[in-house]
């Protein structure tokens, strides 16, 4: 009995020694009490073995019974003290929301707070996050309708462009009476309608290298809906700099793709994937090749609902992957993307 005590001891020193894990110690003293039961049923009673390791097989059996059940009742008292701690911090998440939030906007976002993967932490991250949206037509149309919604706190919209008539076949953010007043403008009154509780700040402007870093660099999250590839190159490159992830979606006839870039986190960026802009003519734009009027709701609201996953952490966002939807055939696909080891942008670090 002392002899296996000893190597007990034994194990247990070496193993805080050289550092292995207690999972390991234990599993090695799992296997000398298997080993001791062993001797003690191969070996006849008179045996120095038997003797050394104790001489009682009823002995070691009810040393690894009262083992047992004092490992099973500690685990019961851990998945207790875990429920216990689980729904002390659901109630200080709820009293928290409850803090921050109004009746109405508790009432508003209940779908939200019941969501197991968003609940009352989500929302709060969501009122308390920045969001730059660059483009308000049509896929800043539903991304600024979703996100006023969902309860993003603050929207920041850039777009230099006014309301033309052509716009309104998709961009359901504008209304007829808007035509001829600035996109940002009639987004921000058509988001405070549809949410009084969230903050715009309109930019009526177009980015330049001049702006960029310093509107860019006011927000935690940025979505690209624009429809040129100097503002997208422009737009990654300051994100980039900045490290903050970019959602960006892009459309032609029936098609449309969107993706996360988040080289902070381990992906590539806009550029490793579009190194360079396509040749005149071939990535025409809506005017000239036309686009299906739901067709910017579909990828828009799935900017949307990516936003909503990168501020919250729930779920698992775009990252490194392109999600590519075909409305003429009804088909949603996903392809990886990986970095570029020769991108001028992020330099390939994740290659």
């Amino acid at each position: 009995m002392l002899l296996v005590l000893v190597m007990v001891a034994a194990l247990w020193g070496i193993g805080m020694v050289i550092g292995a894990p207690k999972s390991a110690r234990w599993t090695m003293i799992g296997l000398l009490y298997v080993a001791v039961l062993g001797v003690q049923i191969v070996f006849p009673p008179q045996h120095q073995l038997v003797i050394a390791t104790g001489g009682s097989l009823a002995m070691w059996l009810l040393i690894g019974g009262v083992v047992a059940v004092i490992v099973v009742y500690s685990s019961i008292l851990q998945r207790l003290r875990q429920k216990a701690d689980n729904k002390a911090q659901d109630v200080a998440q709820e009293n928290a929301a409850q803090e921050l939030f109004s009746d109405t906007e508790l009432n508003r976002y209940a779908r939200h707070i019941v969501l197991r993967e968003l609940g009352g932490l989500g929302q709060k991250k969501l009122k308390e996050s920045k969001v730059l949206v660059i483009g308000a037509g049509g896929l800043g149309s539903p991304v600024l309708l979703y996100l006023a919604a969902s309860g993003v706190g603050t929207v920041g919209v850039v777009d230099d462009d006014v309301v033309d008539n052509s716009n309104l076949q998709r961009q359901v953010i504008h209304k007829d009476e808007a035509i001829g007043t600035p996109k940002v403008l009639s987004a921000a009154e058509a988001m405070t309608a549809q949410n009084p509780f969230v903050t715009v700040v309109p930019y009526p402007r177009r980015l330049t290298e001049e702006d960029a870093a310093e509107i860019i660099g006011d927000y935690d999250l940025v979505l690209d809906g624009t429809d040129n590839f100097v503002t997208r190159y422009l737009v990654n490159e300051i994100c980039v700099a900045l490290g903050k992830p970019l959602i960006s979606g892009a459309l032609s006839q029936w098609e449309g793709q969107l993706s996360v870039f988040d080289p902070a986190n381990g992906t590539p960026c806009y550029q490793c994937i579009f190194s360079e802009a396509p040749a005149p003519g071939m990535a025409p734009s809506c005017s000239e090749a036309g686009v299906v009027g739901p067709l910017p709701g579909v990828v828009g609201t799935m900017m949307a609902a990516e936003a909503i996953k990168v501020i919250t952490g729930a779920g698992a966002a775009l990252r490194g992957e392109m999600m590519i939807y075909d409305a003429l055939w009804g088909e949603t696909r996903k392809i990886g993307l990986k970095s570029r080891a020769d991108c001028p942008t992020c330099g390939g670090k994740n290659a």
